[in-house]
């Protein structure tokens, strides 16, 4: 039976690619001169900090700047709260989100049930498996869940015969 399946993924080499950017660019720009802001990354989240809230906000907005030129969806990303020490200190978590959540594929599968469309769809680990008998009714599919904003980057892939 004919079957894809719907992930949502990012490029972890786009991500690194575009950190590595953004530290080039705090090192050598006028305004990040002497300061003490800094670029974490562990393939599953990225910490700002900087030694004070204004400049964690200009350090992301360079950051943000980079994962644009790289195509990276801001959708997959989820920031925590700006946490400020008492001495002016100030850090930041983003967090990358690979895979679809339960939560958030149970909406997915519901729009597919309701399209009355002759397909089953079956939540599996991180990625949502739609099969058919008809190649057309998948392609059908693949317009509906790309009409939808779920509130994710969603890409298809595995697609058989």
């Amino acid at each position: 039976m004919p079957s894809f399946d719907i992930v949502s993924e990012v490029d972890l080499q786009e991500v690194d690619n575009a950190v590595n950017q953004a530290r080039k660019e705090i090192a050598t720009r006028f305004d990040f001169k002497d300061s003490k802001c800094q670029i974490d990354w562990d393939r599953k989240t990225i910490k700002l900090s900087a030694e004070e809230e204004f400049r964690l906000e200009a350090l992301k907005d360079v950051l943000v700047t980079k994962l644009a030129k790289r195509q990276v969806s801001f959708k997959n990303l989820e920031y925590g709260d700006v946490e400020v020490a008492p001495l002016g200190g100030a850090r930041q978590e983003i967090k990358l989100i690979q895979g679809i959540e339960t939560e958030k594929a149970k909406p997915i599968t519901q729009a597919i049930r309701d399209s009355k469309i002759k397909v089953q769809s079956q939540i599996q680990e991180q990625k949502i498996r739609v099969t058919g008998k008809n190649r057309d009714d998948l392609q059908a599919v693949i317009a509906l869940v790309r009409a939808k904003d779920f509130g994710l980057t969603l890409s298809f892939n595995n697609f058989r015969d």
